[in-house]
C-alpha cells in the first residue's frame, strides 16, 4: 500500500488539536447554542414555576431556583465542555421539576431543599464510584421509562384540562403546535409560546402590572431532613435524573460519536447539585433533547468545534440566571393556561417516547403498565408521592412475573 492510499487516522489516533473556542466559533455554533438554551427554558421552565405557585414560594424564592439552576447549568456546561473537547450540555431535570408539582405542595420547602440534597449525594456518590453503568442496570428499562411517562403523563393532559376554560387560546396554541411539528419540529415550543402569547395579548389576559426588570438574587434555605421527604422526593428525584437524564445523555453523545468518559460528567454535576441545592437548585443533570441540537451536523460540521456550540449555550445560560428575577416575573404575567399548555405540547415527545421504550420489551410490558398507572395515578402513602410506589409495584411485579423458577 502506498503513502498516499493510507487509512485515514481514527478521531481517537489523531493528535489532539490546540483549543481554540474563538476560531472554533462559527455563527452555526452561536445559533444553536442558543436554541439549546431555549428549548430548554421554553420547554420546562413552566414547570418549575408551576410546582412554585403550587407550593406557595414566593417570587424570590422561584427566581432563587431559576439562578442556581442557570449558574449551575452554566458553568458545568462551559467547564466540561472545555475540558473534554465535547457539546457537553448540561440541563436541569425537566421530569424532576414535573415531579415537584405535585408532591412539593405536600412538604415544607426546608425538607424539600434537604431531599435535593440527599439526590444530589447519591449522584455524586455514583459519579465518583464510577457505579453508575451498575446501578442503572439494576432497574428494568422498561420500568424506568414508564415511571418517567407516569411522572409526565399528569403535566400532559393539563393543556385538554385548560381547553375546557380557555379554548380559544387552547386550541391556537395546539394547532400552532401541530402546524409548526410538520413544518420545523426544532422551533414548534417556541413557536407555538410566541404565538399563545400574541393570542394571550389580543383576548386581554396578560397581566404586567407586577413585572419588573431585575437581577436574581440568591436566597438560602437552611435545609431539614425528614425521612418523607427523602423517600417521597430525593429518592424519585434521583431516579428519574439517572434513567431520564444522565443515561440518554450518554447515549447521545456516544451516538454522535464522543467517548467522553461518564463518570467526571455524573459526579461534577452531582457535586454542583450539592453546592446549590440550598438556593433551590432540585439538580442538574446531563441534557439529553437539548445536548442533541449541539452535537448533530447542524451546530457545526466539524464535529471537533461542535463544542463551542455547548459552550455558546453556556453563556446564553448564565445570562438567563442572572436575569432569573425577570424570568419569574414574566411568566407570572401569562396566564396559567398558556404556562399549563406550553409545559404539556413540550412534554409529549418525552411522553411518547416513555411509553414507547416501556413497552417495547415483552417480559417488561405488564411491570411497566403497573408502573406507568400507579404513578400516573397520583397515589400517596405514608406522606409517600406516587412516584416512589409506582417504582416499587413495577419492580415487585416484574419479580411476580419473571423471578427465574427452579
Amino acid at each position: 500500500m502506498s503513502p498516499s492510499s493510507s487509512p485515514e487516522l481514527s478521531p481517537a489516533a489523531m493528535p489532539p488539536r490546540r483549543l481554540n473556542p474563538i476560531a472554533d466559533t462559527s455563527l452555526s455554533t452561536i445559533v444553536a447554542g442558543f436554541v439549546a438554551m431555549m428549548t430548554g427554558y421554553t420547554s420546562s421552565l413552566v414547570l418549575m414555576f408551576q410546582a412554585g405557585q403550587a407550593a406557595h414560594l414566593s417570587s424570590a424564592q422561584i427566581s432563587s431556583w431559576i439562578w442556581a439552576l442557570s449558574i449551575g447549568m452554566a458553568v458545568c456546561t462551559i467547564g466540561l465542555s472545555l475540558r473534554f473537547r465535547a457539546p457537553i450540555v448540561i440541563a436541569w431535570s425537566t421530569p424532576g421539576a414535573a415531579l415537584l408539582v405535585s408532591s412539593l405542595p405536600h412538604v415544607a420547602y426546608a425538607e424539600a431543599i434537604g431531599a435535593f440534597i440527599v439526590c444530589a449525594a447519591l449522584l455524586t456518590v455514583v459519579g465518583l464510584t464510577g457505579w453508575f453503568d451498575t446501578l442503572m442496570k439494576k432497574i428494568p428499562a422498561g420500568i424506568a421509562s414508564a415511571l418517567l411517562a407516569g411522572i409526565l403523563f399528569e403535566i400532559g393532559i393539563e393543556i385538554f384540562r385548560a381547553a375546557q376554560f380557555q379554548p380559544a387560546l387552547v386550541l391556537t396554541m395546539f394547532f400552532t403546535y401541530l402546524i409548526v411539528k410538520r413544518l420545523a419540529p426544532r422551533y414548534a415550543i417556541v413557536t407555538t409560546l410566541i404565538v399563545g402569547t400574541a393570542a394571550a395579548a389580543g383576548l386581554g389576559l396578560l397581566d404586567f402590572s407586577h413585572f419588573r426588570v431585575a437581577l436574581a438574587q440568591p436566597v438560602f434555605t437552611m435545609p431539614a431532613f425528614s425521612v418523607a421527604a427523602s423517600v417521597s422526593i430525593g429518592i424519585p428525584l434521583f431516579v428519574v435524573a439517572m434513567a431520564s437524564q444522565n443515561v440518554p445523555g450518554i447515549a447521545v453523545l456516544r451516538a454522535d460519536g464522543y467517548t467522553t468518559p461518564s463518570a467526571p460528567l455524573i459526579s461534577t454535576t452531582g457535586i454542583a447539585s450539592l453546592l446549590l441545592a440550598p438556593f433551590g437548585s432540585h439538580g442538574i443533570n446531563l441534557a439529553a433533547i437539548t445536548a442533541a441540537i449541539c452535537t448533530g451536523p447542524e451546530a457545526h460540521e466539524n464535529r471537533d468545534r461542535r463544542y463551542t456550540a455547548a459552550v455558546w449555550g453556556g453563556i446564553f445560560y448564565l445570562l438567563a440566571g442572572v436575569f432569573g428575577a425577570t424570568i419569574a416575573a414574566l411568566f407570572a404575567a401569562l396566564p396559567k393556561a398558556l404556562v399549563v399548555s406550553v409545559a404539556a405540547l413540550a412534554l409529549f415527545a418525552s411522553i411518547m417516547s416513555g411509553l414507547a421504550n416501556a413497552m417495547q420489551d415483552v417480559k417488561q410490558r405488564e411491570a411497566a403498565l403497573v408502573t406507568f398507572m400507579v404513578t400516573a395515578s397520583g397515589l400517596t402513602l405514608l406522606s409517600i408521592g406516587s412516584a416512589f410506589w409506582g417504582l416499587m409495584a413495577g419492580v415487585l411485579t416484574q419479580l411476580v412475573l419473571n423471578a427465574r423458577r427452579a
